[in-house]
C-alpha cells in the first residue's frame, strides 16, 4: 500500500496557509454589503439656488445639522464632528472626519439632506491633516446611496487630484476629455494647509478646478440623475472642511 499520509500532510498544512491569507485579505479588502436604512429624497433645487456651510453655528463635536454619516465599503462608520480649527477659512469652526481606521476600502461620508442637484457648482476648502494611509479630501455629487455617487478627490500623499464613479460599491477612475485614462493630475496637495476643491457639472461634462486653477474635463453618463452631495474621506484620512458651497445651475 502506498503512503499517503506525509501528502495528506502537506495539502493541509498548504490549505491552512492559503486560509490565513485569505483572512487577512478579507480584514483589509472584501467589500461585504452592510445593513444600512434607505437613503431618504430629497427636494430637487431650481436653478441658482445656493446653500452654504461654514459650520459655526453649529453644535461641537457632534455631526452637523442637515448631514448624515453614511460608509462605502468595508470597516466601521466615519467619524464627523464639529470642531474648533482657528486656522479655517470661516473660523473658529470646520468639519472634521477624525476616525483613523485604516481599512484600505473604507470611504467615510457625510452627505448634505437639504436638497438633490442635477446641474451644479460645488465646492469645498479643506485641510488633510494627518494619514499613514491616505490623506484624502473629497466632494460628492448625484449621490443615489452610499454605493452610487461621482466623486471629485484630491490626495496630499500621492499629489494628485481624481475624478471617479463608484457604482454598486465599485470605485472606478475616469479617462479626462482628450487625454484619457491617466488617473487623475498631478497637483500639488499640501497637509497641514488650506486648499479648495472645485466641480462644476452641466449634464455629462464635468469641469475640475483646484484653488481656481482649472485642471481638466471629464465626461460620463453613468449617473444621469439628480442627486445629493456631501463630503468624503478615505481609510485613516484625518480632514477637515469648511466653506461648503453648493449652487444649482
Amino acid at each position: 500500500m502506498k503512503k499517503l499520509f506525509p501528502i495528506f500532510c502537506s495539502c493541509a498544512i498548504a490549505l491552512a496557509s492559503c486560509g490565513g491569507e485569505t483572512s487577512d485579505a478579507a480584514r483589509k479588502g472584501s467589500t461585504e454589503k452592510r445593513s444600512v436604512a434607505p437613503e431618504q429624497p430629497a427636494p430637487l433645487q431650481p436653478s441658482g439656488k445656493e446653500f452654504f456651510y461654514n459650520f459655526d453655528s453649529d453644535t461641537a463635536d457632534q455631526m452637523p445639522a442637515r448631514f448624515h454619516g453614511a460608509l462605502t465599503g468595508q470597516g466601521p462608520m466615519g467619524e464627523w464632528k464639529i470642531i474648533r480649527d482657528e486656522s479655517a477659512p470661516s473660523a473658529p469652526h470646520a468639519l472634521a472626519q477624525i476616525s483613523t481606521d485604516d481599512t484600505g476600502y473604507r470611504f467615510p461620508l457625510a452627505i448634505l439632506d437639504e436638497g438633490s442637484f442635477k446641474d451644479l457648482e460645488l465646492s469645498v476648502r479643506f485641510k488633510p491633516v494627518s494619514g499613514s494611509e491616505d490623506q484624502a479630501a473629497g466632494i460628492v455629487w448625484r449621490y443615489r446611496d452610499q454605493d452610487n455617487y461621482y466623486i471629485l478627490r484630491a490626495n496630499a500623499l500621492e499629489n494628485n487630484v481624481v475624478l471617479y464613479k463608484m457604482e454598486n460599491g465599485k470605485r472606478t477612475d475616469l479617462p479626462l476629455k482628450g487625454e484619457g485614462r491617466t488617473y487623475g493630475k498631478k497637483a500639488s496637495v499640501p497637509s497641514q494647509q488650506w486648499s479648495a476643491l472645485r466641480v462644476t457639472v452641466t449634464g455629462s461634462l464635468f469641469e475640475v478646478f483646484l484653488n481656481d486653477e482649472k485642471l481638466y474635463q471629464v465626461e460620463d453618463e453613468t449617473f444621469k440623475e439628480a442627486g445629493k452631495v456631501g463630503l468624503w474621506t478615505k481609510a485613516d484620512s484625518t480632514t477637515h472642511f469648511d466653506d461648503l458651497r453648493v449652487i444649482a445651475k
